[in-house]
């Protein structure tokens, strides 16, 4: 199960909770008609906030187990041993300096853009996407990715960005590891 299935699962299991409270609620709404109103109102006052801290600490600690794992990488170093390919988008394709990257070792896009906003989107050879970032003029984004699979991956913009948009394309080549086993 991956993280976002177990968020997904927390925030279903935290709605249930709050269904069940209030059919707990609905249901005891009528059970006694002649109980003192101040209890009724102090009991009702004691719930509520304890729900609030309950829903607080699981709101706290939804967003820390999804926000922690947080997959931007420091955006001011560089890693060590990576392949690192600098992509410009320009109206309409896309520039890279490698056209052949080695599976297995981490490769570091530096993404910018030489005239308007471009979505940088690498596809794998199943034509599913791996990776995305912003190419944007005056900035370089860096996109880390590590890919497993040898191939022929395209690169495809993702967000318009003028009228020869859907030529926007480009495709790199990512082998195997020397020693590799194919």
């Amino acid at each position: 199960m991956n993280r976002q299935d177990e968020v997904w699962l927390i925030t279903l299991i935290g709605i249930a909770l709050v269904a069940l409270v209030f059919i707990y609620v609905i249901s005891r709404s009528g059970a006694s008609p002649g109980a003192d109103a101040r209890q009724l109102q102090t009991r009702a006052y004691a719930i509520r906030r304890w729900w609030f801290v309950a829903l607080l600490v699981l709101g706290v600690g939804v967003t820390y187990a999804s926000l922690r794992p947080f997959p931007v990488p420091d955006q001011q170093t560089q890693l060590a041993g990576a392949q690192v390919v600098d992509v410009v988008g320009h109206q309409w394709f896309w520039q890279l300096s490698s056209y052949r990257l080695t599976a297995g070792t981490p490769v570091e896009f530096h993404v910018t853009s030489a005239d308007v906003n471009h979505g940088f989107a690498i596809y794998g050879p199943d034509d599913r996407i791996v990776a995305q970032t912003q190419a944007m003029p005056g900035f370089t984004n860096r996109l880390v990715y590590t890919f497993t699979k040898p191939g022929l991956y395209r690169v495809l913009c993702l967000e318009y960005c003028g009228l020869a948009h859907h030529g926007m394309a480009n495709q790199f080549e990512v082998v195997a590891a020397t020693g590799d086993k194919p």
